[in-house]
This record gives C-alpha cells, structure tokens and sequence, in this order.
C-alpha cells in the first residue's frame, strides 16, 4: 500500500500493466456491467449542461433514451448516481465507429473541442476503482475479464496503471498529489 494525503493507493496500480486496446475489446467496458458509469457529485449537473454540445456526437439510440428519461442518468439505489444505459447494455453516451469500436460521445466532443469536460471520472481513471471512506479515499486495481487484452498490451508496452491513468489521476487529485505518487513509487522499487 501507498498512503499520500487521505489516499490509500493499492500496490497493483503501480505493479500491474495496463493499456486500452479497443481493437481487441471493442470498448466492452462501455456496454458490459449491471449498469451505467458511477457518476460524481456534481457530474449529473455537467451532463446536464453540456447536452446540447455532446449531441451530436451520440447515437441515435442514446439520444432517444436520454431524451425518453429525461436525462442521461438516473439514482444508483446508494445515493449516488450513473449513466443510463440502452436496454441494459451499452451507456446512452456511447457511440459505435466506423469499426465497430464503442467510443465516449462525450470524450469524442471534448477532442473535437465542443465541450470542457472529458468524460465521467470512473470512466477516465478505469482500471483504477475509487472506494470513499469517511477519511480516506481507497484506490483499487479493478480486474476485469474483458479487460485482459488490455493486461498484455500494457505489459508488451510496459506502462503500469498509474502511468496510464496519469492524466486522470492528476485530475482526481492533482499535480503535486500525482508527483508524490511517482516519488513512492521510485523509492519503492529502489529497495
């Protein structure tokens, strides 16, 4: 375990490899589960303010059910919130490309630079796991069977976790928090 601030940061995301490779998985993590995206406090607030400019870049299918719903989220039972899905499959802000890949609409608008906003944080830091206790924040390596190719890929590259998440974790936590994670890192792996 590595403890910075109020984090307790598993060993896996500093030991175990791990990159994207949606021409394997076809974006899996965007359909499969038991239900949408975990969304923070103020997220459903962000969704709803940048509807109009991620639009157009969602399938038809995710813009009928979000506009059937009222919106691109509904209650978790746990007090939080997540993102709606299609027929319990893939999240209304997912959208297919021309190869057959499940890409973020919303991701794909803030890229085309319609939108400030990249997409969810769970979503931006998978693999990485956030539990909140009422003095820390846990973060935990989530195995994911449709995420194996993704295991060899990162380990063929070698980028650990937490350098693929780099951008996410800077964002959750910020610059100096993400320089003390690599300093524990370095200082471990020397001993």
């Amino acid at each position: 375990m590595i403890l910075i601030d109020n984090t307790c940061i598993s060993d896996d995301i500093a030991e175990k490899f791990f990159v994207c490779n949606l021409d394997k998985c076809k974006g899996a993590c965007c359909v499969e589960g038991d239900m949408g995206a975990p969304l923070e406090g103020d997220e459903p607030a962000i969704l709803d303010r940048i509807y109009p400019d991620i639009k157009p870049f969602l399938s038809p299918e995710g813009i009928a059910e979000i506009e059937r719903r009222g919106g691109g989220y509904e209650p978790d039972g746990e007090g939080g919130y997540v993102t709606n899905t299609i027929n319990n499959r893939e999240c209304v802000y997912a959208t297919w490309d021309e190869r057959g890949i499940l890409k973020c609409g919303i991701e794909e608008a803030y890229n085309h630079g319609k939108v400030d906003w990249k997409k969810p944080i769970s979503c931006h830091l998978y693999p990485i796991r956030v539990t909140k206790y009422e003095s820390f924040h846990a973060l935990n390596y989530d195995r994911w069977p449709i995420c194996s190719p993704a295991c060899g890929f990162g380990e063929q590259l070698n980028v650990p976790i937490y350098k693929f998440v780099r951008e996410a974790l800077v964002r959750a936590y910020g610059a100096p928090w993400y320089d003390q994670l690599t300093k524990a890192i370095e200082e471990k792996e020397v001993q």
